[in-house]
């Protein structure tokens, strides 16, 4: 006697009957269009090239495919993507499927220790999900074996080339065994990339979803067109009106604290993630944003392809994309896994042009609503309180190396609200000679009282006070143990600039 597989469901797209029992376990029951139609594809070792909107499980398109040809010989897989935040997210789906399969995966991003990544790769992984950067990393350490590579993924690959990793993305590609089977997933898919599959793929067979650019049709898309200045007062008024999770993008990292700290003053709770923040603090804002504890993520589009939080009901645009392709994937962060959602985007009068550049990839236009009534302009807070506020744990808070410290040579205007720094040397006026200048609590020396009694100045205090700068230098420098004030201090360089970070490595 044998059982009629129903027709709808994963049944019949060539999944081998362990994993389909452990997809019906995981409540995976109906795919979505990517995966109804990139699984047998991939299972029968074809390269491809996916596209697809974001939110369509993509990951489990290449994921069941990867691991179910895995399973069948001793061979690896390699998963590549852009940021810290989406390797994690992909490593997460792809162990939710293959870890009751015995599914043994390695995860190489920066930020996390190398020694560690080591100890995983002698463990000899079944599947690596990595950051190009800190793949290359391993490649020159030698700390990598490719020669039983046989299936790499590129996902999110024309984010990568964006962020300047196509220079990496080549050289793995050369250093990979030629004969491999090579997909490649994304939202948008412009001409570099079809110059990658061009060399680096055999006859890829194409399965589009929708044309490059188009957005999920349940997400209603909204903007206003507002002033810079008045961009706090309707973020504030939206946030009183919609009461459910909010995600903001801001173009810049400064821009994401600036806004993460203004809507604290609004009385919500906001966390804020992009590549100035360490690994834990972008991981720690993340879970917290997904469990409830902050309301408001403010991320940079770092995050726009790394967050998969099922039920945020707004995506505000604070600050319009660089790119419009980035604009497809922050939208995309809402209306996941068909749910409802909301995109709201602030233009300013002279972007006019930018948001006819969007408006043409996503192939409609995006309906302008008439500016709500704005609550009044809220006087800044003051910059020391916030930073007592904002920076547990930073260089500046109690918990480091430092305490308090405050940066040096600031003037307390330009520092907004650093307290100057006393004199190291206070001197008396040289037209008073009724005193001394210094009182000492300690002990005093012979010399110093006979001084102190006769109202005589000591040299030191004649140089002190005398108008020649190169004398007080050398005067304060002169004798053992002693430092110069103007720069000698071992921790100079804790209050320079920080290093500028090169394009395309800020994430690997």
């Amino acid at each position: 006697m044998t059982t009629k597989k129903p027709i709808e469901g994963f049944y019949g797209l060539g999944i081998a009957p362990k994993l389909l029992e452990i997809l019906d376990k995981k409540k995976f029951t109906v795919p979505t269009p990517i995966q109804h139609e990139a699984i047998p594809v991939a299972i029968s070792g074809k390269d491809m090239i996916g596209i697809a909107q974001t939110g369509t499980g993509k990951t489990l398109a290449f994921g069941i495919p990867m691991i179910q040809r895995l399973a069948a010989g001793n061979s690896q897989g390699v998963i590549l993507v852009p940021t810290r935040e989406l390797a994690l997210q992909v490593d997460e789906q792809i162990q939710a499927i293959g870890r009751d399969l015995g599914l043994y995966t390695a995860v190489l991003i920066g930020g996390a220790s190398i020694e560690a990544q080591k100890k995983l790769l002698r463990r000899n992984p079944h599947i690596i999900v990595a950051t190009p950067g800190r793949f290359i990393d391993h490649m020159n350490q030698r700390t990598l074996r490719l020669t039983d590579v046989n299936t790499l993924v590129l996902d999110e690959a024309d984010r990568m080339l964006d962020m300047g990793f196509a220079p990496q993305i080549n050289k793995i590609l050369e250093a990979l065994p030629k004969v491999r089977q090579t997909l490649l997933f994304s939202a948008t898919m412009p001409t570099d990339i079809v110059k990658i599959a061009e060399r680096h793929m055999q006859m890829p067979v194409r399965v589009e979803m929708a044309r490059p650019g188009t957005t999920a049709e349940n997400v209603i898309q909204e903007m206003f067109i507002v002033r810079k200045d008045d961009k706090d007062r309707l973020l504030e008024a939206l946030l009183e009106k919609y009461q459910g999770t909010v995600l903001v993008f801001s173009r810049t990292r400064h821009g994401a604290t600036k806004i993460c700290r203004a809507i604290k003053r609004m009385g919500h709770t906001a966390a804020e993630i992009h590549s100035d923040k360490s690994l834990s603090q972008r991981k720690e804002a993340l879970l917290g944003f997904k469990i409830g504890k902050y309301r408001t993520l403010v991320a940079t589009d770092i995050a726009a392809r790394g967050i998969d939080v099922t039920g945020i009901e707004l995506v505000i645009n604070y600050d319009l994309p660089d790119s419009p392709e980035d604009y497809v994937h922050r939208i995309g962060r809402t209306g996941r896994a068909g749910a409802k959602g909301r995109a709201i985007s602030f233009a300013a009068p002279d972007q006019r042009f930018k948001v006819r550049t969007i408006e043409r990839l996503v192939n409609s236009q995006i309906g302008t609503s008439p500016l709500p009534t704005l609550p009044p302009h809220r006087a800044p807070a003051f910059r020391e309180e916030e930073e007592q506020e904002e920076s547990r744990g930073s260089r500046f808070s109690g918990g480091s190396r430092g305490g308090d410290r405050r940066p040096f040579g600031r003037s307390n205007d330009r520092s907004g609200g650093f307290t100057p720094r006393k004199p190291m040397f206070e001197t008396r006026d040289p037209r008073v000679s009724a005193a001394p200048a210094r009182r000492f609590t300690g002990g005093v020396s012979a010399s110093a009282a006979t001084a102190a009694a006769t109202g005589e100045r000591s040299p030191r205090e004649r140089v002190m006070t005398s108008g020649n700068r190169e004398e007080r230098r050398k005067s304060v420098q002169r004798g053992a143990g002693k430092k110069s004030d103007r720069g000698g201090s071992s921790h100079g360089r804790m209050f320079g600039k920080k290093p500028r970070k090169s394009a395309g490595k800020s994430d690997r």
